[in-house]
């Protein structure tokens, strides 16, 4: 097992949460679009803008397990 950076060790076959999440990063347009599952398509891409729009950071997290 591998320590993380606070202490804890890692478990195997587990993705640590600094890995999960988006917190230190910007995230584009083109981000949400992926992360959705859809083509980066200009249609899907003003989606992904107005969803940023509305919703910030949280309209990513909601995309991710």
């Amino acid at each position: 097992m591998n320590a993380q950076s606070d202490g804890r060790p890692e478990r195997e076959g587990v993705t640590p949460d600094r890995l999960l999440h988006t917190a230190g990063d910007e995230v584009t347009a083109e981000d949400l679009t992926l992360a959705s599952g859809r083509d980066l398509t200009p249609e899907n891409i003003e989606w992904a803008r107005r969803r940023l729009a509305e919703k910030g950071r949280a309209a990513i997290e909601e995309e991710l397990p």
